[in-house]
C-alpha cells in the first residue's frame, strides 16, 4: 500500500500548507471568521457542499445503502433538501444581515435578549458535531495504517485543529475546495462505477437482493419523516451552515451557489446508497453496515485509486469537522464569553486582537473536541442529542423571527427553554434514539412561542425597523468588518 500511503500523506501535508497560506490572508475578524464575506459562486458552492457532506454522509450513507438499499439515500437526501430550502428561501436574507452567529441574528430581531441562552444551545450542538466528526478518523486511519483508536483521533484531530487555528475560515475554505474535488473524484467518479461493475451491474444486484432493497420508501415512512425534522430543518438553523452563508459576497451567490450545492448533495445521496447496495451483493454478511465503505475500498480498488478514495473519505470527515470546530469556537467566543465578560463590540482598531482571540478559542475548542472524542464511545447517541436540542430548542425562534412579525423576545426565550428542556426530558423518558422527543419537543416549542408572543408586548417598532433595514442590506455591519490589510482579489 505504499502508493496509497503516499497519496494520503501528500493530501494531509497539503491541508497543513493550505492552513499556513490562509493565515497570511486572515488579517481581520471578518477575514478570519467569514473569509471576508467575498466568496464567489464556484468557491461558495464547493465549500458549502463539502461541509454538509461529512463522514456520516459518506461512510454512514454507504452503510445505510448496505442495510436498506436505495432507500438508504434518504438521510443524505434530506440534508440536500434542507440546503436547497435554506438557499432558495432564506440565504439571501441571512447573507444581508452581516452578522457572525445565529445568536446575533436573534438579538437583532428580538432586541438583544436572546443571545446567551441560544448561544449555549448552539455551542452544545456544534461541539458534539465536531466530536462525532473527529471520532470518524479512527475508522479511516484503522484501514490505512492499522492504528489504534486514540492515536487515529489525535492525528486526524490535530491536523484539522492546526489548519483551522492558523487561518480560520480562509484556511477552511481553501481546504474544503480541495476536499470537494477529492470527494467528487473519489466517490462519484471512481468508487461508484467500480462498485457497480464489481457487483455485476444493476441486473445482477436486482437478482441477488430482496425487492425491498429497490423500494424508494423501504427505510420506512416514520424514519424518513424523522430525517426531515432533524436534518432538513437542522440545515436551516445550524451555526456551521449559517457561517458559510455569511462568506458569500452577495445574496445572489448565497442563493444560487447554495442551490448548486444542494443539488450536488442529492446526487451524492443516491451514489452512496448505490455503493452500499453493491457492497451488500459482494459482502452479504459484514459484521456492521458501517464497515461496508472500508471493506469495499480495501478489497476491491486498485492501489493508488484506493488511496484517493480513502483520501475522499478523509476529506469528507475533515470538512465537517473543521466547519463545526470554527462554528463552535465562534459561538463560544462571540455569543458566550464576550457577553459574560461584558465586552461586546470592540473598536475596529482592535480587529487584529479579535483574530488572536478567535484563534485562541479555536485552539481551545479543538483540544476539547479531541479529548471528548477519545473519551466518548456512542457516537450516534451524542449526535442525536445534539440535533434534538438544536431543532427542538432553536428552530421555532429562528424561523419565527424570519417569518412572523408578531414574535417577541419573551416568546423566543420561552420557546428555547421549553423546547430544550422538553427534548431532554423526553429523551430520558422515551430513550435517546427515540423519534418522539424531537416530535413533541418541536410542538411544545411552537406552542409556547405563539402563546407567549401573543401574550406579551409586541417587539419595539424601532427594533423591527432596524431589523428590516438589515434584512434589506442597508444596515451598518459590525465594526470589525473592515479589513486591517489590503483586501485580496475576490475568489470565484
Amino acid at each position: 500500500m505504499a502508493v496509497d500511503y503516499t497519496v494520503i500523506v501528500v493530501y494531509l501535508a497539503g491541508m497543513l500548507a493550505m492552513g499556513w497560506w490562509g493565515m497570511r490572508r486572515a488579517k481581520s475578524k471578518s477575514e478570519f471568521l467569514v473569509a471576508g464575506r467575498r466568496l464567489g459562486p464556484w468557491m461558495y458552492s464547493g465549500t458549502m457542499a463539502a461541509i454538509v457532506l461529512g463522514g456520516a454522509s459518506t461512510i454512514g450513507g454507504v452503510g445505510l445503502g448496505y442495510q436498506y438499499g436505495l432507500s438508504g439515500a434518504w438521510m443524505v437526501f434530506t440534508i440536500g433538501l434542507g440546503l436547497l430550502a435554506l438557499s432558495v428561501f432564506f440565504s439571501a436574507r441571512i447573507a444581508r444581515l452581516k452578522v457572525y452567529t445565529v445568536s446575533e441574528m436573534l438579538d437583532l430581531r428580538y432586541g438583544g435578549r436572546a443571545g446567551v441562552i441560544s448561544g449555549v444551545v448552539m455551542w452544545a450542538y456544534t461541539l458534539m458535531l465536531a466530536v462525532t466528526s473527529t471520532i470518524a478518523y479512527a475508522t479511516i486511519f484503522d484501514v490505512l495504517f492499522d492504528l489504534n483508536r486514540t492515536v487515529a483521533i489525535v492525528i486526524g484531530g490535530s491536523i484539522v485543529v492546526a489548519y483551522s487555528t492558523l487561518g480560520g475560515m480562509w484556511s477552511i475554505t481553501l481546504t474544503d475546495m480541495v476536499q470537494f474535488v477529492v470527494k467528487t473524484i473519489g466517490v462519484l467518479l471512481l468508487l461508484l462505477p467500480i462498485a457497480v461493475v464489481k457487483a455485476g451491474g444493476f441486473g445482477e444486484m436486482k437478482a441477488k437482493l430482496p425487492t425491498e432493497y429497490f423500494d424508494p420508501l423501504g427505510v420506512g415512512g416514520e424514519t424518513i419523516f424523522t430525517y426531515v425534522l432533524i436534518y432538513t430543518f437542522g440545515m436551516l438553523i445550524g451555526q456551521d451552515i449559517w457561517q458559510r452563508v455569511f462568506t458569500a459576497r452577495s445574496d445572489k451567490v448565497a442563493r444560487y451557489g447554495g442551490t448548486v450545492a444542494g443539488t450536488y448533495c442529492l446526487v451524492y445521496a443516491i451514489a452512496g446508497a448505490v455503493i452500499g447496495t453493491a457492497a451488500k451483493v459482494m459482502y452479504p454478511k459484514l459484521p456492521s453496515a458501517d464497515a461496508a465503505f472500508a471493506t469495499i475500498v480495501k478489497d476491491e480498488l486498485p492501489m493508488g485509486v484506493r488511496g484517493l478514495v480513502l483520501a475522499a473519505a478523509l476529506a469528507a470527515v475533515m470538512s465537517t469537522s473543521s466547519g463545526a470546530l470554527i462554528a463552535c469556537a465562534t459561538v463560544a467566543n462571540n455569543d458566550i464569553w464576550s457577553r459574560l465578560r461584558g465586552a461586546v463590540g470592540k473598536p475596529a482598531g482592535e480587529a487584529h486582537d479579535e483574530v488572536k482571540g478567535n484563534r485562541a478559542f479555536i485552539l481551545a475548542m479543538g483540544v476539547a473536541v479531541v479529548v471528548i472524542a477519545i473519551a466518548l464511545n456512542d457516537v450516534v447517541e451524542a449526535l442525536t442529542v445534539a440535533y434534538n436540542l438544536l431543532v427542538g430548542g432553536l428552530l421555532v425562534p429562528i424561523l419565527g423571527g424570519l417569518l412572523w412579525r408578531r414574535g417577541t423576545a419573551a416568546g423566543a426565550l420561552a420557546a428555547v427553554v421549553a423546547g430544550g428542556l422538553s427534548v431532554i426530558g423526553l429523551m430520558w423518558w422515551y430513550g435517546i434514539l427515540a423519534n418522539e422527543p424531537v416530535y413533541y419537543g418541536l410542538l411544545i416549542s411552537l406552542a409556547v412561542y405563539a402563546v407567549v408572543s401573543l401574550a406579551t408586548k409586541p417587539t419595539d417598532a424601532q427594533v423591527l425597523a432596524a431589523w428590516r433595514e438589515r434584512l434589506a442590506g442597508r444596515g451598518a455591519g459590525p465594526a470589525a468588518e473592515q479589513p486591517a490589510a489590503e483586501p485580496a482579489p475576490t475568489p470565484q
